[in-house]
């Protein structure tokens, strides 16, 4: 009979902050629809302990158009997403992703002639 041996647990890492797959293909499917209108070329996610963080680019050497930040340490006050802008203000905070995506995705809107 085998025995099953424990992965290791370091007791010195921090847990890491994350997107979870739901998230993450929210984001990704927004990313898609800016990409083929034409906004957006180049993207950039940083996961750290305390912030996962997904940047997205006009041009690959410019700051990002706008940053999609996810704050677990903040859900119970402000909310744990922020949208932040080219300059580093927030624009939009809130406790739901579908929230603080809307306004990139009025963008996304085109009136249609008749």
């Amino acid at each position: 009979m085998s025995s099953v041996t424990p992965f290791p647990v370091r007791p010195d890492r921090k847990a890491v902050a994350t997107f979870d797959r739901q998230e993450l293909l929210r984001i990704l499917d927004l990313y898609g629809r800016m990409v083929a209108a034409g906004h957006w070329r180049d993207y950039a996610m940083q996961f750290a302990p305390d912030l996962a963080s997904f940047a997205a680019f006009r041009r690959t050497a410019e700051r990002p158009e706008i940053r999609i930040e996810k704050r677990p340490s903040l859900r119970l006050k402000q909310g744990a997403w922020a949208l932040v802008g080219e300059h580093g203000a927030v624009l939009k905070r809130g406790g739901e992703l579908q929230g603080i995506l809307a306004p990139l995705e009025r963008r996304l809107l085109r009136l249609v002639e008749d």
